[in-house]
Order: structure tokens, then sequence, then C-alpha cells
């Protein structure tokens, strides 16, 4: 218990450490980090954990880590993982702040920042191109993808506008595809084609036998018929 809470608290530390550029710029080294090295989540998940923090209130990288910590060791690990990940950046600012009169005066600091933003930059691009290899795969996918783009550019609308329509859009799609199919599967089971799992009868209750329902017997089906003999 102790040495998984330590663990967390060291890893998160490293990673909080070494990130510029926020909570999407940080996808590249925590997928690196807890996806291929420690194997405490999947690809999957982690932009889960994302798109969830994106859509609550408070930094992605503090969510992020809170996330993983709870599913690790609940409480306890959502504490301290945030508590990684947030000490070293409260560590350097404090430092900063101490002598910031005198410190964005130092040319070597400027340039420094500098190339600081554009590796930034690079990290936020690449991590645009990642999220979109693995999330934009249907055409509707594609469409909202668009649709928010021209929105929030073009249009200047409000992010959190973008994420609950999307959110939204998405449960209508689902529910409507979802409710198509069980039809389908439906009228496939009434005609006698092969058992559908999925399909239910009219007053709610599961078909075992789709070749048993459309004859009329009970739901039960050829187990029941077995058993009998």
């Amino acid at each position: 218990m102790i040495c998984d809470v330590l663990e967390l608290f060291i890893t998160f530390f490293k990673i909080g450490a070494v990130t510029f550029g926020g909570g999407m710029a940080m996808l590249p080294i925590l997928d690196r980090e807890l996806v291929d090295r420690k194997k405490w989540t999947t690809s999957e998940e982690l932009l889960d954990y994302y798109a969830i923090s994106q859509s609550t209130p408070g930094i992605i990288a503090v969510n992020v880590a809170t996330f993983i910590g709870f599913k690790r060791r609940r409480i306890a690990g959502g504490i301290v993982a945030t508590l990684g990940v947030v000490t070293p950046s409260v560590i350097i600012i404090s430092i900063i702040a101490t002598f910031i009169a005198n410190f964005e005066q130092f040319v070597w600091v400027q340039k420094a920042l500098r190339g600081i933003n554009v590796a930034v930059t690079a990290l936020l691009v690449y991590s645009v191109i990642r999220l979109a290899k693995k999330t934009v795969r249907t055409p509707w996918q594609l469409l909202f993808f668009a649709l928010s783009f021209v929105l929030v550019y073009f249009f200047k609308v409000h992010s959190v506008l973008i994420i609950v329509g999307a959110a939204l859009s998405g449960i209508l799609i689902a529910w409507a595809g979802g409710t198509l199919r069980a039809g389908t599967l439906c009228k496939e089971a009434a005609a006698g084609e092969p058992p559908v799992p999925d399909c239910h009868a009219a007053g709610g209750a599961p078909v075992a036998d789709s070749n048993y329902a459309a004859a009329g017997e009970p739901t039960a089906g050829r187990h029941a018929e077995e058993e009998k003999q």
C-alpha cells in the first residue's frame, strides 16, 4: 500500500517536473510513462480521462493525475498523485517569484523561454495528431471535428458549449443507432434468421432462440426442450 502510493507520487512528480505547456503537451509523456512503462492504464482510457478533464473544472494535468491515482489506490492514490504532479510547479514558481524583478531582464532567460515555446508548440501539434488518429474514425466523428473547429476558430464559440453540444450529440446518435439496430435484429428473428442474443421480444423479455420465437413457442427454446427430454 505505502510503496504503491509512494510510487504514484514519484511518478507524477517526475512528469510534473519535466513537462512544459500544460495538459495537452503532457499527453505524449503521460502515454509513454503510464501506458507503456507502468501499464497503469490504456491509451483509450487515457483519452477518456483527457476528455472528462476538459469537461470538468480545473487543470487537465491535475485532473488526469487524480483519475489515475484514484484508479490505483482510491482516495489516497488520487490525493497523492495530484500532489505529485503539482509539487514541482509550486517549487519552481516559488523560486522564480522570489527573483521575478530581475528574472525577466536576463537575455538568456528570454531566449530560453522562446525556445521552450517552440518546443511546446511541437508537442501540442504532436498531441493533436495523435488524438485525431485515435478518435476521428467515423464520418460522424469527422463531422464533429470539422464543425467544432469552425465554431471555435471562426465564430469564437465558447469551448464549454462545444463540449456540451458534442456530448449531447454523441448520446443522441448512440441512442438512435442502438434503437435502429435493435429493431432490425428483432425483424430478422421474427423472419426466422439465425438466433440473435441482443434481440428482445415485444414485451421486453429476451428471445433465446429466434426459430422458436418465430414459431410461437416459449422463449426458453431448445434448452428447455432438451431438459424435458
